[in-house]
């Protein structure tokens, strides 16, 4: 039991990751074909949109009396613990000043190196920041998925009991394939809202995969057998 609950949370902590990768990378890919001209601009205005998303809609939620309070301190969070506790911002200061004609060693070869990629560095650590914010979108959503769940179990039990005394077949075809496509709708809505190269309100994500999710559960309650 503890290792299975071991391996689901290192299971999470990679997607996850792959996530956050995936949207810098397709982040980098878009500033040199579909954005250019935006360029840095582009994943700095995605930040101002999911923040404005998270004001306009998320006023209250059952997790925190202020959301918006709790995703910037999320995002801030994310900066600090991956860029200026590991010392890369204090790098990429050493990196950034110009060096004096005489001076020589590895500062100005990496200041050289870093010099082309410096807007595209930048947009990943602006990219990590939409990542905590929409993480925690994600998070004060969670209630939705719990609230459509309990409403789909009550309707699918209810379901399997018609069945059960109307003696209606049953199908573990179809159970065994609802129940497995429980859990992959939750990790889809979840890396495809954390990877999406655009800014886009969560209900337009959120909605549709709980509704998916809940429609699995209550299949997978209303075929379930019926004498145990």
């Amino acid at each position: 039991m503890f290792s299975r609950i071991l391996t689901g949370i290192a299971q999470c902590f990679k997607w996850l990751l792959l996530s956050l990768v995936f949207s810098v990378l397709i982040e980098w890919i878009g500033m040199v074909f579909w954005w250019e001209e935006q360029g840095l601009a582009h994943s700095r205005q995605m930040l101002v949109n999911e923040l404005q998303f998270l004001g306009a809609d998320f006023h209250r939620s059952w997790l925190t009396e202020h959301p918006m309070q709790f995703a910037s301190e999320l995002s801030e969070r994310f900066y600090y613990f991956a860029f200026e506790w590991t010392g890369f911002v204090d790098l990429l200061q050493w990196i950034t000043q110009a060096p004096s004609i005489e001076e020589s060693g590895v500062r100005p070869v990496l200041h050289r190196l870093y010099r082309p990629v410096a807007d595209f560095v930048l947009a990943g650590m602006q990219i990590t920041q939409v990542f905590a914010v929409r993480l925690a979108i994600l998070a004060l959503a969670t209630p939705v998925f719990g609230l459509f769940t309990l409403v789909a179990l009550v309707d699918g039990l209810v379901r399997r009991d018609l069945r059960r005394w109307g003696g209606g077949r049953e199908s573990s075809f179809v159970y065994h394939y609802a129940k497995k496509a429980a859990i992959p709708l939750i990790i889809m809505a979840w890396v495809l809202y954390l990877a999406l190269p655009f800014s886009l309100h969560p209900s337009w994500i959120i909605l549709p995969f709980a509704l998916a999710f809940a429609f699995a559960v209550t299949i997978t309650a209303s075929t379930f057998k019926k004498y145990l």
